[in-house]
């Protein structure tokens, strides 16, 4: 039996950040991944990690190193019945700005960096149990790809394993509150080796919505409302780009070869609390939001950021405030982005199918979004993740954190 401080448990965008930043911060930890590490690096996921997730990483000094992609300028088109609004999501403060950055870019980088800095983390960890999570030493258990079975003590673990993982399922029953939400509404998501869009681009139609969004200098990802309960083989080739010039106004749109198309269904889902005993769920094992907004990623790397900086105020100097509010702290973004989504998750799709009067509802906010510039500075507000004074929710970045490894 080994030991260590902290065990993380899955290394997607959430494992992957709480590791480096415990490692930045002198703090001991062991990753535990399910899957193969190719695997985990090519899983395509969101795409834009917002203002003040860049800036979180900048507090760190990691944005250099873990930052792919190209700076946004902060630019989304929203084309209504083929007519383009441009709209700045930029709040107008200095500092680093958002990044287009494909998770799997993010991962394979926050990777390495860990690696680097001599970090253990093990892929292919089948079995993973957690056991005395309310003690002052959790064990996890897990099985090698040879069959050995090992266990590690800890003083706490880190869920980051998802919506399916081990980590929610280890707590017992009665203990958290689900609060979840099915949108009734479903999206053909489609890659393709054809041009990027010049800005992230959000189309409403009476055919229904679609978007268009890069996905690197020669590829996009393309979304298609539909039935939630639809299949991608429906959906030929020509259906699909027939589809896309429909509703994104532009018959012209090029086309390429298609890799990769599945449908899914819009639902969003908040555990309460985020902790048990010495588990602290991170990202998507705690909440899930609708795609619509781009924050699922990003409410992963603030959870992320709220954990590391927690774990290191009690190795530093045994002070256990901000564990014992992070699940308070974490909710209280994690419910800010999740009216926002639902907010523009119903603007975008009422706007275009739905019944006249939800309809007419939805094209007058979005009027007042493209004329006000009281409304289109709440939403550059929300897009970016800052509060109106440039801090990140209830959270201020300090300028150096001492005793934090450097490059």
């Amino acid at each position: 039996m080994t030991s260590t401080t902290v065990v993380v448990i899955g290394a997607g965008p959430a494992g992957t950040t709480v590791a480096t930043l415990l490692q930045r911060s002198g703090v001991d930890c062991v990753v535990l991944e399910r899957r193969s590490r190719d695997h985990v690096a090519q899983r395509q996921r969101a795409g834009i990690v917002e203002t003040r997730a860049v800036r979180m990483f900048d507090s760190w000094g990691l944005t250099d190193r873990v930052l792919g992609g190209v700076p946004y300028d902060g630019i989304l088109e929203f084309r209504v019945d083929g007519r383009s609004h441009l709209v700045s999501d930029s709040d107008g403060s200095d500092g680093p700005a958002a990044r287009l950055c494909p998770q799997q870019v993010l991962v394979q980088k926050l990777t390495a960096t860990f690696l680097e800095g001599g970090g253990d983390l093990r892929f292919e960890a089948a079995d993973v149990s957690l056991h005395d999570l309310t003690g002052e030493r959790p064990t996890v258990r897990y099985r090698t790809t040879d069959g050995t079975h090992h266990a590690i003590t800890c003083a706490f673990v880190a869920g980051c394993d998802g919506d399916r993982g081990v980590s929610r399922t280890a707590i017992p029953d009665g203990v958290l509150t689900a609060h979840a939400f099915d949108h009734g509404i479903g999206w053909l998501t489609v890659l393709a080796d054809a041009p990027p869009p010049a800005h992230p681009l959000l189309a409403v139609s009476r055919q229904g919505f679609a978007a268009h969004f890069p996905r690197g200098p020669h590829s996009s990802r393309y979304y298609l409302q539909c039935p939630p309960d639809d299949h991608p083989d429906a959906w030929s080739d020509t259906r699909v780009w027939e589809g896309l010039r429909t509703r994104l106004g532009d018959p012209a749109l090029a086309s390429g070869p298609i890799t990769d198309r599945e449908i899914f269904r819009l639902r969003s889902l908040v555990h309460d609390p985020m902790q048990y005993g010495r588990l602290f769920l991170v990202g998507d094992a705690a909440h899930i939001v609708s795609p619509m907004g781009g924050k699922g990623m990003n409410l992963a790397l603030y959870d992320a950021d709220l954990l590391a900086r927690a774990v290191r105020d009690v190795v530093r100097g045994d002070d256990d405030t901000a564990l014992r509010t992070y699940s308070s702290r974490c909710l209280r973004r994690v419910w800010n982005d999740q009216e926002f989504s639902h907010w523009l998750t119903r603007t975008l799709h009422d706007a275009g199918d739905a019944e006249p009067f939800l309809r007419n509802l939805a094209r007058a906010r979005l009027d007042r979004l493209f004329t006000s510039p009281a409304s289109a500075g709440a939403f550059a507000e929300l897009m970016t993740g800052l509060d109106p004074n440039g801090r990140a929710g209830t959270e201020n970045f300090p300028g150096n954190l001492s005793g934090v490894g450097g490059d």
